[in-house]
């Protein structure tokens, strides 16, 4: 057992479900002292574990992790929170159950808890910040849908909608035909319309309110309210990162690896992480490349990359360059440095 696991009289397993929970209760020997399963709900893991002998408590990440954290915290208890996606024992495992997980839990956290590439779980206020962000993209995303059902169902009848932005979709001209079936739907659009712009409006306030230091990460043209105020919730306290170039793999942005022998193929990048905050990004490298775009360090680099040509090299050069504004973002959030677009070039020239 490690030192930290010394400090605890048992290393409990609890494999989350959305009804109940299996449990497994390891005792300092490491031998299965309980096993069973409780309701999940804020009661019974009060009753369980409130008022109980400090433990080790192994979660996954997952739907329920985040307020079960809280509440055994506060109880007293030591939670580490394992990386689902992480923690190939679990999830390869060929004889794969509620228990045999439980199981699995509270041995990998009695032996070393590194093997569960525990993840800092965020505060209940950032995480209810974060909740206007998902509510946003959810309107969006349902907004997106309805505006492809109504191209596709005119364009069905043989009318072919005029290119518009999803904001504006809603004032299309319907034939007369089509009006019936379709213009329900428009409406629907326009009211999911206003109610974005409403979330878009709440995230500007809270960046004046609350959230300060996303003035700095504005400073970046390209990067509004809502790449600025996403990286700040995401990212939290900085100094958890010992290299700036470390939240271009937080963020999912860097390639895969799988390298063995002679062989290190190159592969896609891993999309772990936060994924809106790594959309956010990807559309403002979108912005930084694009004809609009500032002239930049950050666009140079991009526009370089992507004038080398070949298969996806435009694709390969906004990921690159989403990837490189994540580590300046993060630059800007820690040092609270004025930005300076070109500086590569004053520093290229003063040599």
């Amino acid at each position: 057992m490690t030192k930290d696991s010394e400090a605890v009289l048992q290393v409990i397993g609890v494999d989350l479900g959305d009804h109940y929970s299996q449990l497994c209760v390891l005792d300092m020997d490491g031998a299965v002292a309980e096993e069973g399963r409780i309701a999940t709900t804020a009661a019974a893991f009060t009753r369980r574990f409130v008022g109980q002998a400090r433990s080790r408590v192994v979660l996954e990440t997952g739907t329920h992790a985040n307020w079960v954290h809280d509440l055994l915290a506060k109880a007293g208890h030591e939670v580490v929170v394992a990386n689902a996606r992480k923690v190939r024992a679990i999830s390869a495992n060929e004889r794969k159950s509620d228990r045999v997980d439980a199981r699995m839990l509270a041995r990998l956290g009695r032996a070393d808890v590194s093997l569960l590439c525990p993840v800092t779980v965020r505060a209940e206020d950032t995480r209810l910040d974060l909740t206007l962000f998902r509510a946003r993209a959810a309107l969006v995303e349902s907004r997106t849908m309805l505006v492809n059902s109504v191209r596709g169902l005119a364009k069905a009848a043989g009318h072919k909608l005029p290119s518009s932005s999803a904001a504006s979709f809603h004032k299309q001209e319907l034939h007369e035909t089509l009006r019936a079936a379709l213009a329900p739907l428009l409406e629907i659009l326009e009211q999911t319309t206003g109610k974005i712009r409403a979330y878009d409006r709440a995230i500007e306030r809270l960046c004046e309110e609350r959230y300060p230091q996303t003035k700095l990460l504005r400073q970046v043209k390209g990067v509004g309210p809502l790449t600025s105020l996403c990286f700040v919730l995401t990212i939290g306290d900085p100094t958890r990162f010992k290299d700036a170039r470390d939240v271009g793999a937080y963020v999912g942005l860097v390639p895969r690896r799988d390298q063995s022998g002679a062989k290190d193929p190159e592969l896609r990048i891993s999309k772990t992480g936060d994924r809106m905050l790594r959309t956010l990004l990807v559309q403002s490298a979108h912005h930084i490349l694009g004809p609009f775009g500032a002239d930049s360090d950050v666009r140079r680099f991009g526009l370089k990359l992507a004038a080398r040509g070949g298969k996806s090299a435009k694709k390969r050069a906004v990921v690159a360059t989403a990837r490189k504004l994540s580590v300046l973002l993060f630059a800007l959030l820690r040092s609270a440095e004025v930005y300076e677009p070109l500086r590569n070039q004053a520093l290229a020239k003063a040599s």
